[in-house]
């Protein structure tokens, strides 16, 4: 009998041994009764925080003076930043990507302008791929933007890349014989029998397309698989584990599928896919020639990026604080670095314009007052809306996860019909700016955040 309960309490022990220990915290991010709420592991994001701390910048330079282009030989990028600018940024980038190397890592100590090193000319080529990412994929990096250190970290290769394998598609002896690429143990798959590479069918240049469901209800025209759903829930395991998320901080419980019902992360995650196709084919491939045979794949391609490439286990790279703003030539704006940059959204409102056309107002803590110059920052969207009649304009107020969800979501509303009142002001129809409702703004460690107190207006 002894044996017997000696037994059960090593399989409880056993079985418990793969549970966190609690407590846990948890994030309403959607409507009461959807289970839309992300589960967090306060042990886990301590470690976490300490992992995705940006490091300090490096003192402004002064813009004046001759270009480092016309001093220097051989500099085919950050050529018209001033010299104490490119110094500046060449110490940065330094201390993110090979701190204990240094210079050497990627310049011939006996003449910089030598382009020998393997590492120099990737460097060039990756300071391009930063621009390209921070003034075109504002879409998903919005103005926090990125820098070398976002996915470095410290280290002269990052952390979280991949390679094209074949292993899980390699026959195996018994009744298996065939794994068609999944059933094999793969923590990019989450230890499951789904497809142990989701990167190769859907971050490649010829990706395929990422559905689980067909869009009709019968079977004609309906090409989509079961096949298909085990590679887009592969996917969903990685961007999942990137993030440190679960599937509702992007997807509507009751819906997965609708993008109507989907939070904006979800518009975010759809550019980033894409911008990470880019920056695998049309940067990363085209290394391919430049790397040493033992920086290559087992196939002999290059290491690539996915989602925790950046991420690294947060919901935003480095918990969403922003190197770009000192750095801003990393965005291809000259000559920024000599002011110091502000490190705080304005104290009573800021606006910005993003690529895709949404309109975005930040509010102070707890008001819903619009400032003095607001009619002046919405000119460009009254114009807009103005010259196109038939476009409509939709708000939405974002309110705070935290706190009482009634009072977050009249403040959000009552921000939103602020917005509203100013857009009718200025000549803007009422049949034509429609009010969403509240949303709530995902989870912040560092305390109150700037995005659960904003407006967004999108034209449609």
């Amino acid at each position: 009998m002894r044996s017997a309960t000696h037994l059960i309490l090593l399989a409880a022990v056993a079985l418990l041994a793969g549970c966190e220990r609690p407590p846990v915290d948890s994030v309403q991010s959607g409507y009461r009764g959807t289970g839309m709420e992300q589960v967090y592991n306060p042990r886990i994001l301590v470690a976490q925080a300490d992992q995705n701390k940006a490091p300090e910048s490096p003192a402004p330079a002064s813009p004046d003076g001759p270009k480092a282009g016309q001093v220097y030989q051989n500099v085919k990028v950050l050529g018209d930043l001033s010299v104490g600018e490119f110094a500046r940024n060449m110490v940065a980038i330094t201390n993110w990507v090979a701190p204990n190397q240094g210079c050497a890592y990627c310049h011939n100590p006996q003449n910089f302008a030598d382009d020998s090193l393997h590492t120099k000319v990737v460097a060039r080529r990756m300071l391009q791929m930063t621009q390209n990412i921070n003034g075109n994929w504002k879409n998903h990096v919005a103005d926090t933007g990125v820098t070398c250190y976002t996915c470095h970290r410290g280290q002269p290769i990052p952390a979280n890349t991949w390679f094209k394998t074949a292993g899980a598609d390699a026959p195996v002896a018994g009744m298996l014989g065939d794994r068609a690429g999944q059933n094999a143990p793969a923590i990019e798959a989450a230890f499951s029998s789904l497809p142990g590479d989701p990167f190769k069918p859907f971050l490649a240049a010829d990706a395929a397309e990422i559905r689980v469901i067909g869009t009709t209800a019968l079977p004609t025209y309906n090409r989509q698989s079961t096949k298909q759903a085990e590679w887009t829930y592969s996917l969903m395991m990685h961007m999942s584990q990137s993030l440190g998320v679960n599937c509702t901080f992007c997807h509507n419980t009751r819906s997965f599928a609708a993008w109507d019902a989907s939070t904006p992360q979800r518009g975010a995650a759809w550019y980033g896919i894409r911008m990470t196709r880019e920056i695998n084919e049309d940067y990363l491939k085209s290394l391919a020639g430049v790397f040493p045979a033992d920086r290559l794949g087992p196939q002999g391609d290059v290491a690539k990026a996915n989602c925790a490439t950046c991420h690294q286990g947060a919901y935003k790279p480095l918990y969403g604080a922003s190197m770009l703003k000192d750095h801003p030539e990393l965005a291809g704006v000259r000559g920024a670095a000599a002011a110091p940059a502000a490190t705080t959204v304005n104290a009573t409102a800021a606006m910005t314009t993003t690529a895709s056309g949404v309109t975005v107002l930040f509010f102070a803590v707890n008001s819903a007052t619009l400032p003095d110059d607001a009619i002046s920052r919405l000119a460009n969207l009254v114009a807009a809306l103005k010259a196109r009649p038939e476009v409509k304009a939709a708000i939405s107020g974002f309110h705070s996860a935290a706190g009482n969800l009634e009072q977050n979501q009249e403040l959000a509303k009552s921000r939103a019909k602020a917005v509203r009142d100013a857009l009718t002001a200025a000549g803007i129809g009422a049949d034509r700016v429609e009010l969403d409702k509240p949303m709530s703004a995902e989870a912040n460690l560092s305390g109150e955040d700037p995005q659960a107190r904003r407006v967004e207006v999108t034209m449609k």
